[in-house]
Protein backbone atom coordinates (compact mmCIF):
# COMPACT_ATOMS: atom_id res chain seq x y z
CA UNK A 1 0.00 0.00 0.00
CA UNK A 2 1.22 3.48 -1.10
CA UNK A 3 2.18 5.83 1.69
CA UNK A 4 4.67 8.93 1.55
CA UNK A 5 6.00 10.73 4.56
CA UNK A 6 5.55 14.53 4.38
CA UNK A 7 7.23 15.11 8.05
CA UNK A 8 7.46 12.76 11.36
CA UNK A 9 3.31 13.37 11.55
CA UNK A 10 2.11 13.86 8.17
CA UNK A 11 1.44 11.56 5.49
CA UNK A 12 -0.42 10.78 2.52
CA UNK A 13 -1.73 7.36 1.93
CA UNK A 14 -3.79 5.83 -0.82
CA UNK A 15 -7.21 5.21 -0.28
CA UNK A 16 -8.45 1.65 0.17
CA UNK A 17 -11.49 -0.14 1.55
CA UNK A 18 -9.60 -0.63 4.87
CA UNK A 19 -10.28 3.24 5.26
CA UNK A 20 -14.14 3.12 5.21
CA UNK A 21 -14.78 3.72 8.59
CA UNK A 22 -12.27 6.14 9.33
CA UNK A 23 -13.11 8.16 6.60
CA UNK A 24 -16.95 7.95 7.03
CA UNK A 25 -16.53 8.87 10.82
CA UNK A 26 -14.57 11.99 9.81
CA UNK A 27 -17.10 12.94 7.51
CA UNK A 28 -19.95 12.14 9.85
CA UNK A 29 -18.08 14.20 12.59
CA UNK A 30 -17.32 17.25 10.10
CA UNK A 31 -20.58 17.03 8.63
CA UNK A 32 -22.23 20.02 9.27
CA UNK A 33 -18.71 22.14 8.91
CA UNK A 34 -17.72 20.35 5.78
CA UNK A 35 -21.32 21.23 4.17
CA UNK A 36 -20.76 24.79 3.77
CA UNK A 37 -18.18 23.97 0.90
CA UNK A 38 -18.47 20.35 -0.27
CA UNK A 39 -21.66 19.56 -2.22
CA UNK A 40 -21.28 15.24 -1.58
CA UNK A 41 -22.45 14.79 1.63
CA UNK A 42 -26.03 14.43 1.50
CA UNK A 43 -24.93 10.73 -0.79
CA UNK A 44 -23.06 9.59 2.23
CA UNK A 45 -25.54 8.40 4.64
CA UNK A 46 -23.58 5.32 5.60
CA UNK A 47 -20.19 3.32 5.85
CA UNK A 48 -21.63 1.78 2.27
CA UNK A 49 -21.39 5.28 0.86
CA UNK A 50 -18.08 5.49 1.65
CA UNK A 51 -17.27 1.82 0.07
CA UNK A 52 -19.01 2.85 -2.85
CA UNK A 53 -16.70 6.19 -3.37
CA UNK A 54 -13.66 4.34 -2.08
CA UNK A 55 -14.18 2.03 -4.82
CA UNK A 56 -14.65 4.83 -7.51
CA UNK A 57 -11.30 6.11 -6.44
CA UNK A 58 -9.72 3.61 -6.88
CA UNK A 59 -11.03 2.89 -10.47
CA UNK A 60 -9.84 6.38 -11.11
CA UNK A 61 -6.64 5.58 -10.24
CA UNK A 62 -6.58 2.26 -12.12
CA UNK A 63 -7.45 4.32 -15.67
CA UNK A 64 -5.15 6.88 -14.67
CA UNK A 65 -7.26 10.05 -14.26
CA UNK A 66 -7.06 10.42 -10.51
CA UNK A 67 -5.06 9.83 -7.37
CA UNK A 68 -6.99 9.89 -4.17
CA UNK A 69 -5.14 9.77 -0.78
CA UNK A 70 -6.05 10.15 3.04
CA UNK A 71 -4.45 12.53 4.74
CA UNK A 72 -2.55 10.95 8.02
CA UNK A 73 -1.66 13.15 11.03
CA UNK A 74 -0.46 11.71 13.95
CA UNK A 75 -1.43 8.21 13.39
CA UNK A 76 -5.31 8.96 12.97
CA UNK A 77 -6.80 10.06 9.23
CA UNK A 78 -7.59 13.99 9.35
CA UNK A 79 -9.38 13.98 5.72
CA UNK A 80 -8.31 13.32 1.99
CA UNK A 81 -6.55 15.32 -1.05
CA UNK A 82 -6.53 14.09 -4.33
CA UNK A 83 -5.90 14.64 -8.00
CA UNK A 84 -9.65 15.13 -8.65
CA UNK A 85 -8.81 15.41 -12.25
CA UNK A 86 -5.47 14.13 -14.53
CA UNK A 87 -5.86 15.23 -17.98
CA UNK A 88 -3.17 13.67 -19.86
CA UNK A 89 -3.60 15.26 -23.11
CA UNK A 90 -3.22 18.60 -21.45
CA UNK A 91 -1.01 17.84 -18.88
CA UNK A 92 -3.09 19.32 -15.79
CA UNK A 93 -4.10 17.94 -12.79
CA UNK A 94 -6.48 19.83 -10.44
CA UNK A 95 -5.97 18.95 -6.79
CA UNK A 96 -8.74 19.24 -4.23
CA UNK A 97 -8.73 18.40 -0.29
CA UNK A 98 -10.26 18.92 2.79
CA UNK A 99 -9.58 18.19 6.57
CA UNK A 100 -11.70 18.01 9.91
CA UNK A 101 -11.94 21.05 11.33
CA UNK A 102 -9.99 20.15 14.76
CA UNK A 103 -6.64 20.26 12.52
CA UNK A 104 -7.53 23.28 10.79
CA UNK A 105 -4.86 25.95 11.11
CA UNK A 106 -2.23 23.54 11.31
CA UNK A 107 -0.49 23.78 7.80
CA UNK A 108 -1.81 20.53 6.97
CA UNK A 109 -3.24 21.12 3.99
CA UNK A 110 -0.76 23.41 2.48
CA UNK A 111 2.04 21.19 2.95
CA UNK A 112 -0.26 18.56 1.07
CA UNK A 113 -1.01 20.68 -1.64
CA UNK A 114 2.76 21.54 -1.97
CA UNK A 115 3.45 17.79 -1.81
CA UNK A 116 1.30 16.97 -4.47
CA UNK A 117 2.11 20.09 -6.69
CA UNK A 118 5.44 18.65 -6.40
CA UNK A 119 4.32 15.23 -7.43
CA UNK A 120 2.51 16.63 -10.52
CA UNK A 121 5.48 18.39 -12.03
CA UNK A 122 8.28 16.03 -11.10
CA UNK A 123 6.63 12.80 -11.03
CA UNK A 124 3.82 12.62 -13.11
CA UNK A 125 5.21 15.66 -15.70
CA UNK A 126 2.31 17.72 -15.35
CA UNK A 127 2.67 21.24 -16.80
CA UNK A 128 0.12 22.82 -14.80
CA UNK A 129 -2.08 22.46 -11.48
CA UNK A 130 -5.10 24.00 -10.38
CA UNK A 131 -6.63 24.51 -7.27
CA UNK A 132 -10.18 26.09 -7.06
CA UNK A 133 -12.18 27.40 -4.47
CA UNK A 134 -15.36 28.36 -3.81
CA UNK A 135 -15.05 32.28 -4.08
CA UNK A 136 -16.59 32.83 -0.31
CA UNK A 137 -14.51 29.86 0.83
CA UNK A 138 -11.23 32.28 2.05
CA UNK A 139 -9.72 29.56 3.97
CA UNK A 140 -9.49 27.36 1.05
CA UNK A 141 -7.86 30.13 -1.03
CA UNK A 142 -5.32 30.86 1.08
CA UNK A 143 -4.08 27.68 0.06
CA UNK A 144 -2.60 27.88 -3.14
CA UNK A 145 -1.61 31.69 -2.45
CA UNK A 146 0.55 30.44 0.26
CA UNK A 147 1.88 28.78 -2.47
CA UNK A 148 2.26 31.32 -4.94
CA UNK A 149 -0.06 30.26 -7.40
CA UNK A 150 -1.55 32.45 -9.60
CA UNK A 151 -5.52 33.59 -9.40
CA UNK A 152 -6.58 33.10 -13.07
CA UNK A 153 -9.99 34.00 -12.73
CA UNK A 154 -13.84 33.35 -11.80
CA UNK A 155 -15.81 30.84 -13.46
CA UNK A 156 -19.71 31.60 -12.66
CA UNK A 157 -21.96 28.84 -11.14
CA UNK A 158 -19.02 26.29 -11.45
CA UNK A 159 -20.74 24.28 -8.60
CA UNK A 160 -24.14 23.47 -7.59
CA UNK A 161 -24.18 23.26 -3.29
CA UNK A 162 -27.95 21.84 -2.08
CA UNK A 163 -30.08 24.90 -2.90
CA UNK A 164 -27.59 27.49 -4.83
CA UNK A 165 -24.75 27.67 -7.24
CA UNK A 166 -21.38 29.11 -6.19
CA UNK A 167 -18.42 30.86 -8.40
CA UNK A 168 -15.29 29.44 -8.31
CA UNK A 169 -11.66 31.06 -8.05
CA UNK A 170 -9.30 29.32 -9.83
CA UNK A 171 -5.68 29.70 -9.12
CA UNK A 172 -2.90 27.80 -11.32
CA UNK A 173 0.57 26.82 -11.21
CA UNK A 174 2.98 26.09 -14.44
CA UNK A 175 5.84 23.39 -14.17
CA UNK A 176 8.13 26.51 -15.42
CA UNK A 177 6.89 28.87 -12.21
CA UNK A 178 7.14 26.34 -9.51
CA UNK A 179 10.79 24.86 -10.89
CA UNK A 180 12.17 28.37 -9.62
CA UNK A 181 10.12 28.71 -6.73
CA UNK A 182 11.97 25.61 -5.32
CA UNK A 183 14.99 25.50 -6.70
Amino acid sequence: MFEHKLTEQLSLKLIDFQDADAIFTLTDENRMYLKEWLPWLDHIKEVNDTATFIRRCLQSHADNNGLHTVIVYDGHVVGMASFNSLNWANKTASIGYWVSEKVQGRGIVTAVAHDLTNYAFQQLNMNKVEIRAATENQKSQRVPMKLGFTREGTIRQAEWLYDHYVDHVVFGMLASEWKDRVN
